[in-house]
């Protein structure tokens, strides 16, 4: 029998060789055998968690839509990079009934608004994989905009940005941790359900239906998703045989035409952005008052107000959010800029034979002498600002550049960009770099006048090329 005494000692002894494969993060933690209890991103210092990578997440819920009551049990996939007698987790669903850490049972406490700490029987080696499970039940609380929200029938979905999984499984809440996911839902027979990628169950048991969706790809947490509900299918298929997958709550019905053009609206992205990177797409159409429409992977989630314009942007985001993801939320326009110039300018452009020079002067115009349009910054916006200009004047940002390096420049560039990140992370600074590597024109004047500053860029930044005012 090995003692936690002798195990603590080697791993005190081994700790020298590890760190430097450590998050600079969890390196600066006061134990060294403890997992930080957050990646400290600019903006949401406490989100994620030191000492590990998760590789893949097994959730398993029995929801029962009347009652709203949920048993959960979650198993993560890891592997420890650093020495670990304790970790945490990122959760605030319903109460911990058990945590076991491969096969043993483990310590726990629930800390903050949303910490799970773990403490195995045995301390973990760096190196080594290791599984946690976490049994959980209760009431599953109604969390609208936020994660885990009750639909008008009765049933619930999940959607919610920057943080939305915590409130209905434990994970690695951080935009660095990225793993495949698989969901097994049971329900009463009379209910659906549809989550992210593949369906590879639908089996009705007496009362009880269970069914099951997987992801190939790795995926971040707030882009998981579930819906149940009484729902309504719509199945397509790409010509090359992609499944698109689409399901509609009672009241959303009148959008599937909406719906039937999917497979238009990503073949039109693929000549963007290269191949559609994902096993299947669809969509999920609710009918519940929601304040934003979401790109939950390979089927975004849309409010009842969604239309043609929402679907190009969620699905321009499977590319930009979705497989390239951000490092870091200070990182936004990476994601919503270019969801936003795709659906406001490129679709206009080339679907519908519209002048995108013409619709930015107008609306340089229009705001031009608007100081408060101006005054947060594209890149690191600032906490509780990320989803605000990026809409507005991301589009024109990215349509200034565009005029001064030129179509083939950019349009080139900006596929490159998004295809050799693909299933990993990229940040703003990199994509400057990168940019500027692709064309002698020196962009350090542009890029500091329209991402860093918080006034109008000047009129050389403003109208170049060919966009004079």
């Amino acid at each position: 029998m090995t003692s936690h005494k002798w195990v603590c000692a080697v791993l005190t002894g081994v700790l020298l060789a590890a760190g430097s494969s450590l998050p600079a993060q969890a390196r600066t933690t006061a134990d060294p055998l403890v997992g930080a209890p957050g990646l400290g991103d600019p903006y949401y210092p406490d989100d994620g968690n030191g000492g590990y990578h998760v590789g893949h997440y097994g959730v398993a819920i029995d929801y029962d839509p009347p009652t709203h009551h949920l048993n959960g049990t979650a198993r993560l996939d890891a592997v420890a990079n650093q020495p670990l007698r304790m970790f945490t987790l990122d959760f605030n669903g319903p109460d911990v009934q058990q945590v076991s850490v491969n096969n043993l049972p483990a310590g726990f406490a629930r800390t903050g608004g949303h910490k799970l700490n773990v403490t195995p029987a045995l301390p973990i080696l760096p190196g080594l994989p290791f599984t946690v499970t976490v049994r959980y039940a209760g009431v599953e609380a109604n969390n609208p905009d936020h994660g885990w929200t009750y639909s008008r029938s009765g049933g619930a979905f999940a959607a919610g940005e920057p943080h939305s999984a915590a409130t209905w499984y434990p994970l690695n809440d951080t935009p660095l941790d990225k793993a495949t996911f698989d969901l097994t839902v049971t329900v009463p027979q009379e209910w659906q359900v549809i989550s992210n990628g593949l369906r590879v169950r639908d089996d009705v048991h007496g009362s009880q239906r269970t069914v099951e969706w997987a992801t190939r790809h790795p995926v971040l947490g707030y882009l998981t998703t579930v819906a149940i509900d009484h729902l309504d299918f719509l199945n397509q298929r790409r010509a090359n045989g992609t499944p698109l997958i689409s399901a509609f709550a009672p009241r959303s019905a009148v959008r599937k035409d909406l719906e039937r053009r999917l497979p238009e609206v990503l073949d039109f992205l693929e000549s963007l952005y290269g191949p559609y990177p994902f096993e299947s797409g669809g969509g999920i159409y609710v009918d519940t008052d929601l304040h934003f429409s979401l790109e939950t992977q390979t089927r975004p989630v849309y409010a009842p107000w969604t239309d043609l314009n929402t679907v190009v942007h969620e699905n321009t985001h499977q590319w930009w959010g979705d497989s390239m993801s951000v490092t870091h939320w200070s990182d936004i326009c990476l994601n919503e800029c270019f969801a936003s110039y795709t659906a406001d300018y490129l679709w206009p452009e080339r679907k519908q034979g519209k002048d995108v020079d013409a619709l930015y002067r107008r609306t340089v115009a229009a705001y031009r002498d608007r100081a408060g349009f101006w005054q947060t910054r594209l890149q690191n916006p600032g906490a509780g600002k990320e989803f605000t200009s990026v809409y507005s004047r991301g589009p024109l940002f990215l349509h200034a550049l565009r005029r001064l390096i030129g179509d083939g420049v950019f349009f080139g560039s900006v596929a490159e960009f998004v295809r050799s990140h693909a299933y990993g992370h990229a940040s703003m600074p990199e994509f400057r770099r990168y940019i500027q590597s692709r064309t002698p024109i020196d962009l350090s004047g542009f890029f500091a006048a329209w991402l860093d500053g918080d006034t109008r860029p000047a009129d050389r930044y403003l109208y170049p090329g060919n966009l004079h005012a």
